[in-house]
């Protein structure tokens, strides 16, 4: 029984335990669900605090244009919070130095009254705010002055000096409050709406005046932590801004406080001065600048104070997350903050648009599969279906209503089809196939011979016309093929470009940024594109307003010491920063130079030649050098070649492959003109970095190397395009060097010399006996020697000739002390 009991005593003890463990439990599963009910609505918190503060701000002692400006801004920017923010707003009223409440019921009425009628009409913008909260505000002050009969002249002009300060407010808090309620990370804040976002913060402030504890006041608190914010991540311009305007309009609001706006703004300057130290240089700098000018304008108690006011904020501003700076450092511009969030976003966006490209090669890719697969069936497969097409339809125009089909299809099948067959093929062979060709065999066996001899005549036509569009139509998808399929594999190419120009080169641009700044040069910025060989790209921004000189004979040397490569300038742009920003382009030298000239001449001596040329540099790293002949002479020959060499060169620019750019040119010049019109082609496309140069000859004359005393030829056998289909493309390569001369020239060059001499060997040697430097000189001079070896110009006459330099840098690399080369990634993603 004892034992009962106890174990009995101590169940309820133990359930009693355990019902107290799940109240607690309870308890704080409540406590969490307000904490993050709390956090997730922290910016409508912090409005609703704002309001209240607003609410209670006067200024001059009997001016409060506050409340109305903001509770206007909440309403078009938060309408949720409208009727949280009107307790607020009233709450603040109720504690302010003249609370006035039924003013304020009735201000708020009429401008939601104002606001509803403007509504109905459609006119629900922003921009008109400023107005409605004017109007609403004068009309109310006035109506309760009238009331009260206590309407003077200068009653009427703080009326309206309080309304014109409401619609200022009103147009200042719209630029304001969207930074508490941002949601894009990468956004900058304009240098108009920091000076706005520091007037809404110091008009807070107000809120707070007359608040103490013991000899600290509040506002002067607030206005000190606010200037250590700023200045910690603006540096002095911020931080002696903050200290003008939160001293301007504390001293509007506390009469004693007019020595506040060149305190606040000498401590803010000393601040922001001193923020490389970080925070306690910055709280440093404060204490100092508002300890100098309390012992300047204040007496011991005010010093006393003022110390106190600094240290309180000084200890909340080492107190303050490190997170809360960085966030509002992103949206400050100029801060490493903002730049890094800047670049983040541009990443994000270059991987996306990488990954879009991708998907769109991939859809090209398979669109180009598809049509391989429709041309994928073999010949002898198509030949046998075209055939039993063709005895289907000659066997039911002859055969099908004669008496004896049943015994030559039914019982000799083969036989019959093999003496039809047979008919075909003398009909293909021949062409002319008459009564008396048809083989006795046949005749002994078939009555209609006659018959099926003349369907089949007819039937044959149909059947070359179906092969022949079958085959135009199989090309064509195999073309189509081919285009998608390079299509494609520019996109792909495309897309590993922006991956490439995505990644992170931390280490080498800050060795890059100290080698620079080792120099006493400023650097605002440092972004490396690309470090692959040849095709080096480094951007930087660098405030100096003439700074393309300083980039070519210091900068560019000192990377071409780093990187182990000559490097240049290639492009230079002033950026619209009132600061004298520059934003500066270095890329890879190349390593020559092309220089071209060109000479011509039309048929019979006109000014209208069927020639055309191209010397022009594609983009990446090439040189080319065209020239193009049209057949005939006149503007019809010259549309048809400049339109060969336009159509090839924007392939070319886009990053085609060569041999498919060619057949593409050749495609679309067949189909644009049932006539014959062709073009031939001579292009030399020279790597600017190596010399190494690719040939293309269609249907062109020999090109030729002057390399010193020596002419080299370069021949191709190619077809001019237009004219066939599958064209074939034989492209030369050969590396030049320094100081050869390239020579390209027209069948009305080449052939001048007539039939009787090698063409070959007399341009050889016209050429090598050619004494000139200049490329244009040599054009001139070999186009004249060939005027005058034949006389009359039979044929439009062009020449192009091209000059390979070593370049040669402006200025040499230097080396500096302590400097090393830069390691370059060994994988580019």
């Amino acid at each position: 029984m004892q034992k009962r009991s106890i174990s009995t005593l101590f169940g309820l003890r133990g359930a009693s335990v355990i019902g107290r463990m799940q109240d607690g439990l309870y308890t704080i599963a409540i406590g969490n669900r307000f904490v993050q009910a709390i956090i997730a609505r922290k910016w409508s918190i912090l409005l609703l605090f704002m309001g209240f503060l607003l609410g209670r701000a006067m200024i001059l002692e009997e001016l409060a244009p506050f409340a109305l400006a903001y509770f206007a801004v909440i309403y078009y920017q938060r309408k949720e919070l409208v009727p949280w923010v009107i307790v607020a707003l009233f709450c603040g009223s109720l504690l302010s130095a003249h609370p006035s409440v039924g003013q304020f019921v009735i201000t708020m009425g009429v401008f939601l009254l104002i606001q509803k009628s403007i509504e109905k009409y459609e006119r629900f913008e922003v921009s008109i705010a400023p107005i409605i909260v004017f109007g609403t505000l004068f009309m109310v002050k006035l109506f309760f002055h009238l009331v009260v009969a206590d309407l003077t002249w200068y009653v009427l002009m703080l009326t309206t000096v309080e309304a014109l300060l409401s619609a200022v407010l009103t147009y200042i808090f719209v630029q304001a409050l969207p930074v508490f309620t941002l949601t894009r990370r990468n956004y900058q804040l304009r240098s108009e709406e920091i000076i706005c976002l520091i007037i809404l913060l110091a008009s807070v402030m107000t809120g707070a005046v007359g608040w103490s504890v013991g000899p600290v006041m509040i506002q002067n608190v607030e206005s000190r932590y606010l200037i250590l914010l700023f200045a910690m991540v603006g540096g002095a311009p911020f931080g002696a801004s903050v200290g003008v305007i939160s001293g301007l309009i504390l001293s509007l609001a506390d009469a004693n406080a007019v020595y506040q706006m060149s305190l606040l703004a000498f401590s803010g300057m000393l601040a922001g001065m001193l923020k490389d130290g970080r925070r306690l240089t910055v709280s440093l700098g404060l204490l100092i600048g508002s300890s100098i000018l309390s012992f300047y304008v204040g007496s011991s108690s005010t010093i006393l104070s003022s110390t106190w006011e600094s240290l309180v904020a000084i200890g909340l501003f080492l107190l303050t997350p490190r997170s809360v700076l960085q966030t509002l450092a992103k949206y400050v511009p100029g801060t490493q903050e903002n730049l890094k969030g800047q670049q983040d976003y541009a990443r994000r966006v270059r991987d996306v648009t990488a990954g879009r490209v991708e998907q769109f090669s991939a859809v090209f890719r398979q669109l180009a599969s598809s049509f391989k697969q429709l041309t994928g069936e073999s010949p002898l497969r198509q030949r046998e279906n075209d055939v039993d097409h063709f005895m289907n339809a000659v066997t039911a125009q002859t055969c099908q209503s004669c008496f004896k089909r049943e015994r030559c299809w039914d019982q000799n099948f083969y036989k019959t089809y093999s003496y039809m067959t047979d008919m075909m093929t003398e009909i293909e062979v021949k062409g002319q196939f008459d009564k008396k060709d048809i083989r006795k065999e046949w005749k002994s066996v078939c009555t209609k011979t006659d018959a099926v001899l003349q369907v089949m005549k007819e039937q044959y036509g149909y059947y070359q016309n179906n092969v022949q569009w079958r085959k135009q139509l199989a090309d064509s998808r195999a073309l189509v093929a081919e285009q998608l399929s390079g299509v494609s594999q520019v996109m792909e190419d495309l897309a590993k470009e922006i991956k490439r120009e995505g990644q992170e080169l931390f280490l080498q641009e800050e060795q890059i940024r100290e080698a620079i700044e080792d120099l006493g040069l400023s650097i605002h910025s440092v972004d490396i594109i690309s470090l692959d060989e040849g095709k080096i790209e480094i951007e930087m921004i660098h405030q100096y307003t003439r700074g393309f000189d300083e980039s070519r004979k210091i900068i560019a040397p000192l990377l071409s010491e780093i990187v182990g490569e000559n490097i240049a300038v290639k492009s230079e742009e002033k950026l619209d920063r009132g600061e004298g920003y520059a934003s500066v382009l270095f890329g890879s030298a190349k390593a020559y130079n092309v220089e071209t000239g060109i000479a011509s001449l039309g048929k019979g001596g006109s000014y209208l030649s069927g020639d055309s040329y191209s010397a022009v540099e594609l983009g990446n790293g090439k040189f080319a050098v065209a020239l193009s002949d049209g057949m005939g002479n006149g503007e019809r020959a010259r549309k048809e070649s400049e339109a060969a060499l336009g159509m090839l060169q924007q392939f070319l620019q886009s990053g085609m492959d060569e041999k498919l750019a060619i057949k593409s040119v050749n495609s679309v010049l067949l189909l644009r003109s049932p006539e014959e019109m062709y073009a031939t082609v001579d292009m030399a496309l020279i790597d600017l970095y190596s010399a190494d140069t690719t040939f293309m000859k269609i249907g062109s004359t020999p090109s030729f190397i002057k390399r010193g005393n020596e002419v080299i030829p370069i021949v191709a056998s190619n077809l001019p395009v237009g004219i066939i289909k599958d064209i074939e493309v034989d492209l030369v390569s050969m590396k030049l060097l320094d100081g050869d001369y390239l020579v390209l020239m027209t069948d009305g060059i080449f052939d001048a010399p007539g039939h009787a001499v090698n063409k070959e060997l007399w341009m050889k040697r016209t050429i090598s006996e050619l004494d000139v430097t200049t490329t244009q000189d040599m054009a001139d001079a070999l186009l004249d020697q060939v005027v005058r070896h034949t006389g009359a110009l039979q044929d439009d006459m062009m020449v192009v000739v091209a000059r390979i330099e070593k370049r040669q840098p402006e200025w040499a690399t230097f080396r500096w002390p302590g400097l090393s080369r830069i390691e370059r990634p060994k994988i580019v993603s």
